[in-house]
Order: structure tokens, then C-alpha cells, then sequence
């Protein structure tokens, strides 16, 4: 279970943690780190720097808070658990000389995929560091650096088209529609045209190059899949 602060969790942060079907419990301070623990303990922490006291107010005395509730996971959990903190841009400096009590951070407003990602990627390391990759034909990528590569040559790839060729390559040889797509990619607040996924489908065709370009396949009046044959 995942210890979120404020307890006042925006809708949106809250709506993320219940479609992703993660277990989580509000930590209004660092007294309810302790008082409020689950009978198995923290699997970690989610924690905004810019509310505190269950307001989205800022100031000071929210981030004081926060920072309380980091250091008291940190001194009471049997074992290190991975701690996220999201942060405004402006508040970016709140981070520095605090490296001990975070492993992460992610800005905020935050997009539902990338903080997906980055949960996932604490949860790999905070379970020993094992690695996560997808191998598919002559694709081959890795969940815990968010790198690809074809035919060994590296893939130069901006977030959204990472994400997209991994959630395709996650389920090889599955049609997803460009409406599924929109929603499971681009995440469930995005609003943008199907134009969106097929713009995105042809740089990454071009960046897989010429000879690799067929990986992903349009279905006709439907949508998109990566590839027709098994795993190797």
C-alpha cells in the first residue's frame, strides 16, 4: 500500500491511483506514518511539495510537512521504501540538498504515463534491481530505462513515442484502435484527434528505418499492431 500526502489527494492524482489499481491510504503527517500503517507496512510513498495540511495552498509551512512525512518513512520503514515526490516547476529547488529522503521526482501536473512509468521503475529497483525487457523480433526495449533499440542501433525517441511503442510491443500481434490508443497512451484526460496517433506512428516507422519499418502494421479500418508472429 502506498502512503500518499497530502491526505486531501487531488481528483486527479487520486483518480490515477484507483484506475491503476493501486492500494493507497492518505498521510496527513508524519505522526500517521507510523499510526497509520498497514499491517504489511508502506510498498512506498507518493508525496506533493506544494500541498500540505490538505490544501493545495502551498507556501512553506506545506512543504515542511511533506518533508516531515519523507523523513519519517525514511526512519521508520524496516527497509528503504521508494519515495516519489511531485513538484511544481517553480518549486524545483525544494529538492536540493534533500537527495537522502527521495528516490524520485515527477512535475506536476503530472501525465498519467510517465508517472506510471516511474512508479514502476521504483517498485523494479525497490525489488532488486532486476531489469524488465521486452524482446520482440529485432526490437528489444527496456522498461527500466526507457531505452529501444533495433537491430542493436539505438532508437532516439521522445516520450510519447517511446510509450506508444512500448504499450503496442507489450501485446504484439493485438489491433488497438487509434481511439484505445488515445486512451491508453496518451492517458484517459487527453483530448487529441486520431491524427495524433498516426503522426506518432510514422516517425517511429521512419526512426525503426526502412528495413524494420513493417514492425507496425495498420489494419485496415480499424487501427494498429506491432507485428503478427511470437515472441522469441
Amino acid at each position: 500500500m502506498y502512503a500518499v500526502h497530502p491526505a486531501a489527494a487531488s481528483a486527479e492524482l487520486a483518480q490515477f491511483l484507483d484506475l491503476g489499481g493501486y492500494a493507497w491510504k492518505p498521510v496527513a503527517s508524519a505522526a500517521d506514518v507510523t499510526a497509520g500503517a498497514p499491517p504489511e507496512g508502506w510498498a512506498g510513498a507518493i508525496i506533493r511539495l506544494d500541498s500540505g495540511g490538505g490544501n493545495d495552498s502551498g507556501g512553506s509551512g506545506g512543504t515542511d510537512v511533506a518533508w516531515a512525512v519523507a523523513r519519517a518513512l525514511r526512519e521508520n520503514a524496516a527497509a528503504t521504501l521508494p519515495v516519489l515526490v511531485l513538484v511544481r516547476g517553480n518549486a524545483l529547488d525544494e529538492l536540493t540538498m534533500r537527495d537522502e529522503l527521495f528516490d524520485d521526482f515527477c512535475l506536476d501536473p503530472f501525465h498519467p504515463r510517465e508517472l506510471e512509468a516511474r512508479l514502476a521503475h521504483l517498485a523494479a529497483a525497490s525489488n532488486g534491481g532486476s531489469t524488465e525487457i521486452i524482446d520482440y523480433g529485432p526490437l528489444r526495449i527496456n522498461l527500466d530505462t526507457y531505452e529501444a533499440v533495433v537491430d542493436e542501433r539505438p532508437l532516439d525517441l521522445t516520450y510519447m513515442e517511446y510509450e506508444l511503442l512500448r504499450f503496442l510491443a507489450s501485446q504484439p500481434g493485438r489491433v488497438f484502435t487509434r481511439e484505445a490508443l488515445l486512451n491508453q497512451v496518451w492517458g484517459y484526460e487527453y483530448y487529441g484527434g486520431a491524427r495524433t496517433v498516426d503522426v506518432h506512428v510514422r516517425r517511429l516507422r521512419a526512426k525503426l528505418g526502412e528495413e524494420n519499418a513493417d514492425l507496425i502494421q495498420t489494419v485496415r479500418s480499424v487501427g494498429y499492431r506491432l507485428g503478427t508472429y511470437r515472441w522469441r
